[in-house]
């Protein structure tokens, strides 16, 4: 039976770009640039990571060009502004998760921290890879045929007779046929297929 990715490590990028914390502005620019990324690790050490360097961290030297930064200007905009290493420009400590955690964990903390990439360490916090906001949404790329597979074999069979209840996928979309004569699993048993990696939606068409 196709096994979902369960994890960040199925998903992340093992060969990250990152960059030192000595670094300067222009090489960083120049690597976002070569690299078509919006963001960076920043490392220090023998690849700890120690911050996260983003467009955003960047832009205040070119929005206050003319004349320095406004009196209005936020404390940390106008210190940006001004910096010339990465590790003045970085946010830290840096927004990570672990190669083991589950990709919905992961997309929680995007959401909930506003950030687009996250740098995957380990234990010790040295960088093992980095995941985008593209890779989680990889899961739903998985053939309707696998979900399907995966639906019958960890759902249907082990809670009713193979006879009473199968499910059909399009376009990542369930829908569940059949007879279910405890109606109180129609949630649990909505819930289970939801858990399933890939799925869109579930529809219920049950007697």
């Amino acid at each position: 039976m196709p096994v979902s990715p369960h994890t960040v490590s199925d998903v992340m990028s093992h060969t990250p770009v990152a960059v030192g914390s000595h670094a300067s502005y222009r090489q960083v620019v120049e690597l976002m640039s070569e690299s078509k990324v919006s963001a960076l690790p920043v490392l220090a050490g023998e690849g700890r990571v120690v911050g996260m360097v983003s467009e955003a961290d960047l832009l205040p030297k070119e929005a206050f060009r003319e004349g320095g930064p406004p009196a209005t200007a936020q404390l940390d905009e106008a210190f940006k502004a001004a910096a010339v290493l990465v590790e003045d420009l970085m946010s830290s400590p840096a927004v990570t998760v672990h190669p083991d955690a589950l990709i919905a964990e992961a997309a929680r903390i995007m959401a909930r921290k506003h950030v687009k990439r996250l740098p995957v360490v380990n234990s010790e916090g040295l960088l093992e890879g980095v995941v985008s906001r593209g890779d989680l949404l990889k899961v739903f790329l998985r053939p309707d045929e696998d979900l399907l597979a995966e639906i019958r074999s960890e759902v249907l069979e082990p809670i009713s007779p193979p006879s009473a209840l199968d499910a059909t996928v399009e376009e990542g979309v369930v829908t569940l046929r059949g007879s279910l004569a405890d109606r109180s699993m129609v949630p649990i048993l909505a819930n289970a297929v939801r858990a399933a990696e890939g799925v869109v939606d579930v529809r219920m068409d049950l007697g």
